[in-house]
């Protein structure tokens, strides 16, 4: 059983009446930095009480061992899964916890088709999908909302059902969204000037037949981790591309504070881009930035450094802390009303 009480710890168990197990241990998000969080044997079961934890809800997996030294990976019997990219994990929601009402809202089906937008620069196409409102005509000018990881969005964060669902209710204004599918993420999404080239002088070009966009008015970019970074790049790199950016849990890794990160292939050129973003004086091209970021997580300060170092260079900026931590739930869940500000700021 895995219980949530109102008040106090948090208790997590995993049954073994026969005594299969020689131990059991917690992993996830919340403690991806320490060893596995042993629990104790107690009665027929594996135990463990933790203190209240800064989210709402979270997301983890059981590292079970046997007698013979091997350990798996199992998911929580008695838990709720959440699906996602590298996996499914259990999760337990605690008290404060209350998901979108906009979840289980009916609304018309805007159309969605597929896409494929050739790069001379990637030396391959772009593939994703182009969401339109119910309605609207192809050849009617809208705003462009450009999304990152695009169709994890989709399946993952329900971008598609938030879309459909806020338009019906005229919580936002009427948009198309180009959710992109990742080619080389880790390579492309990492501050790299090829991606970015391709994605203002190329891409966003190729979008133009298949989502016009009224004259003048500038896309909107949106992506989370290493896709959040990928968008303030191009901006900064191509000012005047965007009108806008919303970016959740972005990885803005800095080798001062990110030393955990080190491993990854991309994270010298990470921190050398956000060395000139944070060290920036002023810039010509302020646009309306809306961040978000999980209570839980690692990013939390590499966030708060960005959002304060794009406030003093003059952009309308705001910063967003949500009860969860890098998960796709928790970017869902931020979404409304933080979307919808951004993008009403940004193409007033």
């Amino acid at each position: 059983m895995t219980t949530a009480p109102a008040v106090g710890d948090v208790v997590l168990s995993y049954p073994d009446p026969h005594g299969r197990l020689a131990g059991v241990a917690l992993v996830g998000e919340l403690w991806k930095r320490r060893p596995p969080v042993p629990f104790a044997r107690r009665d027929g079961c594996w135990e463990l009480r933790l203190p209240p934890p800064p989210v709402d809800r979270f997301e983890y997996e059981l590292q079970l061992t046997f007698p013979d030294g091997r350990t798996a990976l199992a998911l929580d019997p008695v838990a709720p899964v959440a699906p996602g990219p590298f996996g499914d994990k259990s999760v337990l929601e605690l008290p404060g916890y209350a998901e979108p009402d906009w979840v289980e809202r009916e609304a018309p089906e805007g159309s969605i088709r597929s896409l494929k937008l050739p790069s001379a620069r990637l030396r391959t196409a772009v593939e994703g999908l182009l969401w339109s409102p119910a309605g609207a005509a192809a050849a009617e000018p809208l705003p462009l909302l450009v999304v990152h990881d695009g169709p994890e969005y989709a399946v993952y964060s329900e971008l598609i059902r938030f879309l459909d669902v806020a338009t019906a209710q005229d919580r936002l204004p009427r948009l198309r969204a180009a959710l992109l599918a990742p080619v080389l993420r880790n390579e492309h999404y990492s501050a790299s000037a090829r991606y970015s080239d391709a994605l203002v002088e190329q891409l966003l070009p190729a979008l133009g037949d298949s989502a016009p966009s009224p004259a003048g008015l500038r896309p909107i970019g949106m992506g989370a981790s290493l896709g959040a970074l990928s968008f303030l790049h191009a901006h900064r790199r191509h000012p005047g591309a965007f009108a806008g950016l919303f970016l959740q849990s972005g990885s803005f890794f800095r080798q001062r504070f990110d030393r955990q990160e080190s491993g990854f292939s991309r994270f010298r050129r990470i921190t050398r881009f956000m060395g000139t973003v944070l060290g920036t004086v002023a810039w010509p091209d302020p646009i309306p930035v809306s961040l978000t970021c999980g209570t839980g997580e690692e990013n939390r300060n590499n966030n708060a450094a960005t959002t304060a170092a794009l406030a003093r260079q003059g952009y309308p900026v705001a910063l967003a802390e949500i009860r969860d931590a890098h998960t796709w739930i928790g970017w869902r869940d931020a979404l409304d009303p933080h979307l919808s500000v951004l993008l009403s700021r940004a193409w007033r």
